[in-house]
This record gives structure tokens, sequence and C-alpha cells, in this order.
């Protein structure tokens, strides 16, 4: 059963270019995952996950590498920064629960044109913004998607289509820095991490086709926002048990 509910969640995230872990993080700490696997397992995963998105995102010339390269660059030390950090467990439930929950309320109250032209973005603010989503990417855990999209919706540096191909390569490359990160300090990824993975590429497989062919801007957006805020209820939730 878990494993089928790491493919759906897979599949859900993928239709945005997110990988996934966020809800596999709560999934994780609903099943009673020891705290050092959670980590570990949620960065494998995604790295499985975004792999593929980002292959099919790039194929099909979706990705804008030179918006993409200054918040990659800065994000990638500051992960591995975070990565190193171990948090009490409820503190980290519970910070990355609100923040998820306020990236959502971003995204509902922001703007939804998705016609509208993107805003130039700035040299010392997306290095900034890299940098800073990094950092919590490799402390919580997550390969940082779900932190960046907001961002770059609110403050219209892309649209929610373009969001969704920067955050695949963003994802992948913050969390084999992050994988790294945890390894290092001792946390290993679950014994049937290999199982997951492939229910999580399956699900990638077909969320990501169904982002790319069907889905609007304006839909992209408010699946993104719902996928954040339900993520971030579970895993304040589960802080609060």
């Amino acid at each position: 059963m878990l494993t089928v509910c790491f493919a759906v969640v897979s599949l859900l995230y993928a239709t945005v270019g997110q990988a996934g872990g966020t809800a596999f993080l709560a999934l994780m700490a609903f099943a009673s995952f020891p705290p050092n696997e959670m980590r570990p397992t949620a960065l494998l995963l995604n790295i499985v996950a975004a792999t593929y998105s980002t292959w099919l995102f790039n194929r099909g010339r979706h990705i804008d590498w030179v918006k993409l390269k200054p918040l990659l660059v800065a994000s990638l030390p500051t992960t591995l920064l975070g990565a190193s950090i171990v948090l009490n467990d409820d503190i980290y439930h519970t910070l990355t629960g609100l923040v998820l929950l306020l990236a959502a309320v971003v995204l509902i109250m922001g703007r939804s044109d998705g016609t509208a032209p993107d805003h130039v973005t700035p040299l010392w603010a997306a290095t900034c913004t890299g940098a800073g989503v990094g950092f919590i990417s490799g402390l919580t855990g997550v390969g940082g998607g779900v932190f960046l999209a907001p961002i770059l919706v609110g403050m219209r540096w892309a649209s929610p289509r373009q969001t969704a191909a920067l955050s695949a390569p963003f994802i992948l490359g913050n969390s084999t820095v992050g994988l790294l990160g945890t390894l290092y300090v001792g946390q290993v990824p679950s014994p049937q991490t290999w199982l997951y993975a492939l229910s999580a590429l399956a699900g990638a497989m077909i969320g990501t086709t169904i982002g790319l062919r069907w889905f609007s801007q304006a839909a992209t957006r408010y699946i993104l926002a719902a996928v954040l805020g339900s993520a971030g209820v579970q895993l304040v939730a589960f802080a609060a048990r």
C-alpha cells in the first residue's frame, strides 16, 4: 500500500514539475519510519522522479537554462550546508509544514494570468533566492522546488508552466547534493528504497506527460497550491500528534 501511495504522490507532483519530497516525508512520518531514514529516502526518490522530468522537459526545450543557472549554482553549496544540520523532529515537521502552507497561500492570492510577460530576474535576486531556497531545502530534506516555485510565480519571474520546467532540474541538483550531505552526517535511506523508487519513477513518467499535454497555466498554478497546502497540513498535523 505504501508503495502505491509513493506512486500516486509522484504522479500528482510531477504534473506541476515537482518530485514529491514533501509528501514522501509526510507518508514516511505517518508510516513511522525511523527519523534518520526519512531525509535520505525522500531525497533519493526525488532524484529518481526529477531525473525523468528533467529529461522530458529538456527534450521538449521547455527549460530556460540561462534563467536556471544562477538559481541552481547559488543553491548547491547552501543545500550541502543545510543538509549537514539535523533538527529536532517536531521542529523539523512544524517548520517545513508552515513554510509550505505559506507558499500555497502566496500562489492562491497571486495573479494567475499566465499570458502576462515574465519580469527579468536580476542576477543578485536570483543568487539570493537560490542560496536561501538551497539552505531550506537541505535543512528540510526536500529538493527545493516547492519553495522555489511560489517565488518564481509570485514575483512573475516565470510563468506557471515555465516554473514547472525550471523546478525539475533544480530539484535534481539540490536533491543530489542534499543526499550527499545527509549521508555525511550518518543518515541512510530505507532498505526498501529501491521498491519505492520504481513506483516514484512510474508516477513521474505519467504525471509529467499529463502536465505537459493537458494542464493550462491556471490549472498548473492551483494544482501546485493544493499540493503545497496538503503537504503542509500533513506535516504540521504529524508534529502536533
